[in-house]
Formats: C-alpha cells, structure tokens, sequence
C-alpha cells in the first residue's frame, strides 16, 4: 500500500522532509546557543561590573576609547565644572526622576566630560539642582559608553527644554555646549550633596535584553516548524494511504 512513496512526487516530499527537519532543528540550536552565549555575557558583565567597584581608579585618557573591557571601570579626571543640564525620565531604584549632568572642562585638554553628579526623583527641574562646586575638582566614577538612545525613545535635544537632554552623547552635546565633548561619560561613586549615586550599567548588547529572548523565540519556532514538517509528512501520507485503499474497495466516488 505504501508504494507510493516510491514515486517521483513522493520522492520529491520525502526529500524535503529529510533536508528540512535538520535544518530546522539546526536553526534552532544556533538560536539556542545565541541565547545561551548572551546569558553568559549577562553574567560575565554582571562580575565585571561587581569587581570594577574594587579597582582602583584609572586616569581618563587610559581607558580611551570606551569598549565592552573598559566599560565601567572607574576614571579619575581632574578640572572645573562648567554648563549644568539635566536627563529626564530616568529611573533609578524604580522611582523616576532625572539625572543632573555637569560637563567638567578637563585639564591639559580641550574637550568636557560629561559627568552624572546624581540623580533626583520627581520632574526634571534645572531649579532643584544642586550647584556644582566651584575650582578645581577631581571626579571619580564608572565610565560609559556614549548612550545611542535615551529614555523612552529620545535621541536628541530636539523637543526638550532648555537646559535638558534625552541622551548623555557627544552627539547630543555638540549644539549645546561651545566646546568639545568626550564620547564618553562618567557616574559619580558618590553623589553630589542630597543626590542619588546613578549605578553604572553594563555595556551594550551585554545583558539580557530583547535580542535574547527573540532568540529563545526563535529556538522554540525552529523546533515548532520541524515537528510541523513531521507531522504534515504522516497526515499526507495517511490521506494518500486512504484515497489508495478506498479506490481498491471501489468506494471512491466517480464523477461524471
């Protein structure tokens, strides 16, 4: 009864069962391992991060540029605080609220460091910010990379205040500021005055965001589609097995 499955057409579909059922399940261990690899980089950056806080600091310059080794390590730079402006919707232990930023005129150099002082809950208010000191300070924090998106989607100053940015960038910065600015920030260890200390965050594509669930997503699509492939193959294969036995009992219907 099942002859049929020798005949070209079937040999065409069987063919294709047997080329798609390990691909599938091929797409869906590379998927699998994407996501596994991210978790491990969730926990390595996790470690990392934990033991930057026991370093000791590094002067600015050698941790330039900023990448995923020195992302979060502390920096030390020495200078004087200039242009205040402050980061709406930010979140720091749940609460909203905004960073205050002070761009610091870094010594021997012609560029600014963008340097979160703190954080304070509530609406962005330039007026409920702390004043930065005055002279010649020396800053000590956690590097970072240069944000790409802000909160809630901002990638620009554009439709914000005066005095607010929605990402801490040099690309942000440059309209806002007379002078250059590092592509790269710093978070204080410890907050100005009554402020919050801002905790650094883990580099970029380091954690587990969405790109490593769509990655678990497609795992479990790829083994969904093999195990469809398997089941389309039998349920074929029953109907043809039964439209074949009903022509030999001669219950097939004939059509004028």
């Amino acid at each position: 009864m099942y002859r049929f499955l020798l005949t070209p057409r079937w040999l065409g579909i069987n063919l294709f069962v047997l080329l798609a059922i390990p691909f599938c399940v091929f797409m869906g261990s590379w998927q699998l391992s994407r996501f596994e690899d991210r978790v491990q980089d969730h926990r390595s950056a996790t470690e990392q991060t934990q033991s930057n806080k026991k370093t000791a600091a590094a002067p600015l310059a050698s941790l330039l540029p900023v990448s995923t080794e020195t992302s979060g390590k502390r920096a030390t730079a020495t200078g004087r605080y200039g242009k205040q402006l402050v980061v709406p919707h930010r979140e720091v232990d749940g609460r909203d609220g905004f960073y205050v930023v002070t761009l610091l005129k870094v010594d021997g150099t012609d560029k600014a460091l963008p340097v979160v002082r703190g954080w304070l809950p509530g609406s962005a208010s330039a007026a409920k910010t702390p004043a930065a000191p005055r002279g010649e300070v020396t800053v000590t924090g956690a590097l970072q990379a240069s944000e790409s998106q802000g909160a809630n989607g901002v990638t620009a100053a554009g439709g914000l205040p005066s005095g607010q940015i929605g990402m801490i960038s040099a690309a942000s910065l440059v309209n806002v500021v007379p002078y250059d600015v590092y592509d790269a920030w710093i978070t204080l260890d410890k907050a100005d005055g009554t402020m919050t200390a801002v905790p650094a965050t883990t580099p970029s594509g380091s954690g587990l965001d969405l790109k490593a669930f769509q990655n678990l997503g497609y795992t479990g699509e790829w083994f969904v589609f093999a195990g469809f492939v398997v089941f389309m193959w039998f349920r074929l294969v029953r109907r043809e097995a039964e439209a074949i036995r009903d022509a030999e009992l001669g219950l097939t219907e004939e059509t004028a």
